[in-house]
């Protein structure tokens, strides 16, 4: 059975989407990644303050609207820091830890796991104390009474999925591999550090 090829313009909205994204990461990719992660880390706030309010509306309690200034602070968090940051740590590990590697699996993983999760977990809490105009002691709060819990979590959570994150998916997808697992994350970290 011969199969047609249908040019860009005849295809459907998806796989012109999927191809305007490839065109982007390939020309832009720091961009392309840091706007993707900003839409992404607002949407994942917003799932939830979404889910937060459904909980509340069942247990009776009055529902507040959604709060655009937490999305917008996740957004700038994924466009500044999540973006550029894992794109760089990405093309490190792969000039680091080269496939040719025979224990490039074991440690890439620990590299994530072990330095570069607890890091980036410390820089999201710093960095949304800032941008929620708090000081320096809503930081140290914030840290005893979550970023224990938050981490182990994120162990828990992450590890299976940067296992292949890391070890399977071409470089070029991992920042939206991460990103598409973090809409689900920062929903919860949204949430555990209330």
């Amino acid at each position: 059975m011969p199969v047609e090829s249908l040019p860009v313009r005849d295809s459907s909205v998806h796989l012109r989407l999927l191809h305007q994204y490839l065109v982007l990461l390939k020309k832009y990719p720091i961009i392309t990644k840091s706007v993707t992660s900003g839409i992404l880390s607002a949407l994942g706030n917003l799932l939830s303050q979404t889910l937060e309010a459904k909980k509340k509306a069942k247990n009776g309690a009055p529902v507040k609207e959604l709060d655009a200034a937490g999305a917008a602070r996740y957004a700038v968090y994924g466009l500044f820091i999540t973006g550029p940051v894992s794109h760089y740590f990405y093309q490190l590990m792969e000039v680091w830890m080269p496939s040719t590697d025979p224990y490039c699996i074991v440690k890439r993983l620990l590299l994530d796991r072990l330095v570069f999760a607890p890091g980036f977990l410390l820089l999201f809490y710093f960095v949304m104390t800032i941008l929620e105009a708090k000081g320096w002691v809503d930081f140290e709060n914030k840290m005893r009474s979550s970023y224990w819990t938050a981490l182990k979590m994120n162990w828990k959570v992450w590890t299976p999925f940067q296992f292949i994150n890391i070890n399977f998916v071409p470089v070029q997808f991992r920042v939206l591999f991460a990103n598409m697992v973090a809409l689900f994350w920062y929903a919860y970290l949204a949430s555990v550090r209330k």
